[in-house]
């Protein structure tokens, strides 16, 4: 076992041994290293001025993510290299190109975001693609300009996309993926200050023993909620055990006739195959969080965390996926639809764990739609979110499923509106008879999002809405030509 996180800081190997596990990356980088350029805006992953970039090997060279620096926990980033806003310019003291197209556009303001856009557009530089306005608005969703300074920024984002990256992390690129699979060598890290404990298992049988032997420890898959219990809610978390280094618990594949989505798969690295079979699935990805969360955050920790307002839930129960859940050798199956037991409680034994979700592909003429309701349109929580998968056969519902987010303590499939349609003619009139049905089994709560009577008027209309894009198709083709 290891008892100190490695990395490299810029091209500095760091060796932290005498630090609180929880520590945020960002408070480590202004009150340890004195990196101040990485600031400090909502503490909760919402604002971008914390970006940073985190590097890992890819091949022979590096692939680098936007995070957020401040709800990521510093020994997560033990095995990769860590970049800040310092360390863009070359050895010579010559301005990134990112950092010249930002002066050269007129971009930087008040300069209190600034490093945080600058740091998103270097990771966009490094991959290479040209990019659209769309892509850039993408890239940029989870940076907010305080001074509504959006189009000069846009413009460097757009020179600098697709350009060939010339800069002196490409050049050592095979040198630093070297160096950080060497650091990657050995046992596992377990770090423990000041009665906390960290430790990063690094194979799911790894996993599996670990938690039978603290059954009562955090189980961080990603951090982007854990991290507010520390920077909001002030919380001593004693023992935490991640999932950062268990690889066999990422990947992403097809088997079977499902998609088999490891617990630890980042969104970022589900959304093309989900959005592949599942377009509106890919949407709701992107609307879920920022590229630097959705580079943190992962389906199993969107599950196992037990919200009702957890976007991915519903939209699983209406696609009938599975949870594989482990605890030591032995692996059970449950529907998503069955985990949610209460509020924030789920089926979970202690010790146990989400292994993977498997979603079933598309079966033939299916047709599946999602839908986010919130005041904003990227990264905000929802109020309501519904997912409807549907299946017909000479005009009838042969089968139906639906989920709801936001509507109850848990995320909920309605059965009873399923039970009423089916069999039905997929007709205006039938729908309007289930949305009485809906009405009658969802009782919402009233908070700071919306009250019960909007949330029962949206999932009506909901319902409502995906009838009318499944059986007048002229609405849809205007739907989208107006997307």
């Amino acid at each position: 076992m290891r008892d100190a996180a490695r990395f490299f800081l810029g091209g500095e190997p760091r060796s932290l041994r005498d630090v609180s596990p929880t520590m945020t990356v960002l408070e480590y980088l202004r009150t340890v290293e004195k990196l101040c350029g990485t600031k400090e805006g909502c503490a909760e992953g919402d604002c971008g001025a914390c970006t940073v970039a985190l590097g890992e090997p890819d091949g022979d060279g590096m692939r680098y993510r936007a995070i957020n620096a401040c709800v990521m926990f510093v020994p997560a980033v033990d095995g990769k290299q860590l970049l800040t806003v310092e360390h863009l310019k070359d050895a010579n003291g010559t301005p990134h190109p990112v950092q010249r197209a930002m002066v050269e556009s007129h971009a930087s303001q008040c300069g209190f975001c600034t490093p945080g856009f600058v740091m998103s557009l270097f990771v966009m530089h490094h991959e290479t693609r040209p990019a659209d306005p769309g892509e850039v608005n993408d890239a940029l969703a989870g940076n907010l300009c305080r001074c509504t300074g959006y189009r000069p920024i846009v413009d460097a984002a757009l020179a600098v996309s697709g350009v060939q990256a010339t800069d002196q992390f490409l050049e050592g690129a095979s040198d630093t993926a070297a160096r950080l699979r060497a650091l990657r060598m050995g046992d596992r890290l377990e770090l423990r200050y000041g009665g906390q404990t960290w430790i990063a298992p690094t194979s799911m049988t790894e996993l599996s023993e670990v938690l039978l032997k603290h059954p009562d420890a955090v189980l961080l898959a990603g951090g982007t909620d854990v991290g507010l219990w520390v920077t909001k809610q002030h919380r001593l978390l004693r023992a935490i055990v991640t999932l950062d280094a268990v690889r066999d618990m990422a990947a992403v594949e097809e088997v079977d006739g499902a998609l088999r989505i490891g617990a630890a798969a980042v969104y970022e690295d589900s959304l093309e195959a989900l959005a592949a079979h599942y377009p509106d699935f890919g949407i709701l990805l992107r609307r879920l969080g920022s590229r630097q969360i959705r580079n943190r955050g992962t389906f199993g920790g969107n599950i196992g965390n037990g919200s009702p307002i957890g976007d991915t839930p519903p939209v699983l129960i209406a696609l009938d996926a599975t949870l594989v859940l482990r605890r030591g050798a032995e692996e059970r199956v449950v529907p998503v639809a069955d985990f949610f037991l209460g509020y924030r409680r789920t089926a979970l034994r202690p010790s146990e764990f989400i292994a993977r979700i498997d979603v079933p592909l598309p079966r033939d003429g299916a047709q599946f739609h999602c839908y986010k309701v919130a005041k904003r349109f990227d990264q905000d929580i929802s109020a309501v979110c519904g997912a409807f998968n549907l299946e017909l056969a000479g005009g009838r519902v042969r089968d139906i499923r639906i989920g709801f987010g936001g509507m109850a303590a848990t995320p909920v499939r309605v059965a009873p509106v399923e039970t009423a349609l089916l069999g039905q003619a997929w007709t205006e009139a039938n729908v309007h008879a289930a949305m009485d049905v809906l009405d009658k089994t969802l009782t919402p709560i009233s908070d700071m999002r919306a009250s019960a009577d909007y949330r029962r008027m949206v999932a009506r209309n909901l319902l409502f809405k995906f009838y009318l894009e499944t059986a007048v198709p002229a609405f849809r083709t205007r739907l989208e030509s107006t997307a």
